[in-house]
């Protein structure tokens, strides 16, 4: 069996409150984008989780020379460390120099770009990912989308663009009986291969690791390389946020070092070796054939579209962003066609989501807005006066 671990890094350019009375700034990007706090939040998150994590998964490294790992780092993020802590990137640098941690594409802007009607937005900015990635390492032909997207559609997009394999999230509605432990054709496709979110023994680490009335509470890297031992296929295929070390379960909940000890206890098992996305797609048969006619993610209980384009709200600031699409390619400016780019960060449209219960408790952990209402006004003013500028200057 085959054990891929592989970590989500990613921070949104969060946006400036503004207004139709906010003062113009001396450039459209400055207009828009908060950059103050997003280096607040990444200067944090960096002390919390990146640089601690990064230097502990460097030293597992080298003492196990059969450890391999995996990120899924959007362009956005790659932007931020370089601008704003540079120590950052260099641990990311430190790992990928190992030459055992694989970086996988995704959408350089974090966007939803896949569910354009124009697909040529979402192949650039996959591109555009793969060339901010190979600065340090080379690119992946393994591809998670954003938020894992996937659907027969965008399998059959990523394989005419070369991809060799697609993460998508493990569901029922998808597998039927059959387990996320195997591999899978896509239907409609020729060579694809999709690597599946074994979802529970994932949520398992990023979600219930410090929740106390867990019945499985505390885990262990024991317990947790032992159940890995009972499962039957292929592959699991472990992913979660990597804000999970620090951040989301803070240090003092021992969160690291159970990670730590879990690639040991791994190492232990005869049965059990480390692997990257690109080595299971390239090494392992899939296993039967899946069909996804929909677009499935990872997000909420739905595990669809709705986290992001539930409401009409949602509705509303997606049609508005994509539909400027074809004004800003045609001016062809490289700092409005970036501003625009970072207005389609899938979070501007997840902080605007209503949901109940627990969907909409992760939803408000992550959002800076005290409401999605008030998350809603502020993205929907900025979209306003973009479509401004753009006529402005169509008219010059």
């Amino acid at each position: 069996m085959k054990v891929c671990f592989y970590f989500q890094v990613h921070q949104p350019m969060r946006l400036a409150q503004f207004s139709v009375f906010s003062k113009k700034g001396e450039t459209v990007f400055g207009r828009y984008f908060d950059e103050g706090l997003n280096k607040q939040i990444l200067d944090k998150v960096a002390a919390k989780c990146y640089l601690p994590t990064n230097r502990m998964l460097l030293q597992c490294l080298e003492k196990n020379p059969q450890l391999h790992l995996s990120f899924s780092i959007t362009g956005v993020f790659l932007e931020q460390a370089r601008l704003y802590n540079p120590e950052v990137m260099e641990s990311f640098r430190s790992l990928a120099k190992t030459g055992r941690v694989e970086f996988l594409s995704e959408t350089y802007y974090h966007s939803l770009s896949s569910l354009f009607d124009e697909k040529k937005e979402f192949e650039q900015q996959l591109k555009l990912h793969e060339t901010a990635i190979s600065e340090f390492t080379k690119p992946s032909k393994v591809l998670r989308n954003t938020e894992a997207m996937f659907s027969n559609n965008i399998a059959k997009m990523a394989e005419g663009m070369g991809y060799e394999g697609i993460m998508a999230e493990g569901i029922e509605s998808m597998l039927g009986w059959r387990s996320p432990t195997y591999l899978y054709s896509v239907h409609g496709t020729q060579k694809i291969k999709a690597l599946l979110r074994h979802y529970k023994l994932s949520d398992d680490i990023g979600y219930r690791f410090s929740q106390k009335s867990w019945n499985q509470w505390p885990l262990t890297a024991p317990k947790y390389a032992k159940w890995l031992s009972e499962i039957e296929g292929d592959c699991v295929n472990l992913f979660m946020d990597y804000e999970t070390f620090g951040e989301h379960h803070w240090e003092d909940t021992g969160i690291r070092e159970f990670l730590s000890g879990t690639f040991d206890e791994i190492s232990k098992y005869s049965s059990l070796e480390f692997a990257t996305p690109s080595q299971i797609a390239k090494d392992t048969e899939a296993k039967g054939e899946i069909d996804s006619p929909e677009v499935v993610s990872w997000a909420d209980n739905e595990r669809d579209t709705s986290a992001w384009l539930g409401n009409e709200m949602q509705r509303s600031c997606f049609s508005e962003i994509t539909a400027l699409e074809k004004q800003v390619k045609e001016i062809n400016d490289s700092e409005l066609t970036r501003v625009w780019r970072h207005l389609q960060n899938s979070d501007h449209l997840y902080y605007c989501c209503t949901k109940s219960l627990s969907d909409q408790d992760v939803h408000n952990y992550f959002s800076p807005y005290e409401s999605p209402f008030d998350s809603y006004i502020n993205y929907m003013n900025i979209l306003q006066d973009l479509k401004s500028e753009i006529n402005e200057r169509m008219r010059k």
